[in-house]
């Protein structure tokens, strides 16, 4: 967490936070610490509905082994190159990541953007432990622990607005995205992962393909990006299990079937939708 500007706020009364030695403080007298990691929770106690919320430990381990393999990787180039586009020409813009996680998308947008735009990148995650560990790798990120159903920032204090997997609450990216900046959202494509669905179902689907429409945006742009990959070792395929809703639904048989694999063969395929935010006041 570093001096100067931030584009968080007090998560109890919204008033602006300034660094006072270790600890993000408001002018009302609220104080929140910040982690020897460098990253500030900001979540209040009485908004969690566990003790320890998000990811687990095992799941933030098992999806970061997974991305250094680089199956994803064209996934990762495409939204940073369609980020650092939808900043082109703004100084000093605020992009701000919902659904962090690890911060492999974060920082990737935060490479991709010239230095002379002075950007200031920033993410939040439920889960403390995704936080904690995007800190550890990228010292220079925003980071804090926030809840994308309220999100500790300024009214229209982003440029852009990422949500890559994460849940997308329309009220409050709207309230957030200042009037012409963007919101980038990551949907998984019509056979996305299929080779895994193939052995954990006995009758695998494609996923639905829809535009959807929020209110205070409109589409802009849909770019599918696509590619496949072999999963090579029992924990590689196991680690892209836990990364994906599939680990919580499948039956017992299913996850047996994908145990007893030396390799797995899955197409790969995101949507990167890009939305502009209507410049009329809602």
């Amino acid at each position: 967490m570093r001096q100067g500007r931030s584009v968080f706020r007090c998560p109890i009364c919204s008033r602006a936070l300034r660094r006072r030695e270790n600890a993000l403080c408001c002018e009302a007298g609220h104080s929140f610490d910040i982690a020897s990691q460098g990253y500030v929770h900001l979540l209040p106690s009485n908004r969690m509905r566990a003790k320890l919320p998000g990811d687990s430990k095992e799941m933030v381990a098992a999806r970061r082994r997974f991305l250094d393999t680089g199956c994803y990787a064209p996934f990762q180039e495409a939204a940073a190159r369609i980020a650092a586009q939808a900043c082109a020409g703004r100084k000093r813009p605020v992009v701000l990541d919902a659904g962090c996680g690890e911060g492999y998308y974060t920082d990737a947008v935060r490479r991709a953007l010239p230095p002379e735009a002075e950007a200031l990148v920033c993410g939040f995650d439920i889960s403390k432990l995704a936080v904690a560990a995007a800190a550890k790798r990228y010292p220079r990120l925003e980071l804090s622990v926030a809840s994308c159903f309220s999100i500790p920032a300024a009214d229209a204090a982003a440029d852009l607005l990422m949500a890559i997997f994460s849940p997308i609450v329309p009220g409050e990216f709207a309230r957030v995205v200042r009037p012409g900046g963007a919101l980038l959202l990551a949907v998984a494509g019509p056979r996305h992962l299929f080779g895994l669905k193939e052995v954990l179902y006995e009758h695998p689907y494609e996923n639905e393909t829809r535009d959807t429409a929020y209110p205070g945006f409109v589409l802009e742009r849909r770019v599918p990006v696509r590619t496949t990959a072999v999963i090579r070792g029992q924990e590689a395929i196991h680690d892209l299990f836990a990364m994906t809703p599939y680990y919580w639904k499948t039956p017992a048989d299913g996850a047996k079937r994908l145990g007893g694999l030396d390799s797995l063969f899955t197409e790969l395929g995101f949507d990167l939708l890009l939305y502009r935010r209507t410049e009329e006041s809602e």
